[in-house]
């Protein structure tokens, strides 16, 4: 009886903490995100089921957002078509979710002109309270609300295409 008690007390404890916690890692069970698509001009990210709109995001964008990025620091998001290669849950920026850029075309274009097109693009979160660099901050990146994210990671997978687009 008194093991029996013991085992009850401790799960109801741990049930306590479970409810109580705050985890970044939410459960989705809805339909395949098979596609991304952001369309910088409107500042926005789109997740697709097919041709199905789940959802979509207000997005910050590369601190010179217009245009495609090209090479390492021009703080340019990319234009095109990419998957997503990796999941990082340890991001500096609450989650992230990596963009395979560069592609073979801007590896291309980048070398043709002696010069490296960067990388490390990211879709991540927004850990900063207030930042005067205004609405477009990040150094080629696309950024949104930490709770957005937690949407995001728990919906998209490694593998899934997004398309990057300067204009609906």
């Amino acid at each position: 009886m008194l093991i029996q008690r013991r085992l009850f007390l401790s799960g109801a404890a741990a049930l306590g903490l479970t409810a109580c916690s705050s985890s970044k890692f939410r459960r989705y069970d809805g339909p395949e995100v098979t596609r991304l698509q952001i369309v910088k001009d409107r500042r926005r990210l789109y997740l697709f089921h097919n041709r199905e709109l789940l959802a979509e995001y207000k997005v910050n964008l590369g601190n010179n957002a217009e245009g495609p990025k090209r090479f390492r620091g021009d703080g340019k998001t990319p234009e095109g078509a990419y998957y997503v290669d990796r999941r990082n849950p340890n991001s500096l920026f609450h989650l992230s979710l990596g963009i395979s850029y560069p592609n073979a075309e801007d590896v291309a274009y980048a070398q043709s002109l002696g010069r490296d097109p960067g990388g490390d693009i990211f879709i991540h979160g927004d850990r900063r309270k207030q930042d005067p660099r205004g609405k477009d901050w990040t150094a080629g990146c696309i950024a949104v609300k930490d709770k957005q994210m937690e949407e995001i990671y728990a919906m998209v997978g490694v593998g899934t295409p997004i398309d990057i687009h300067a204009r609906a």
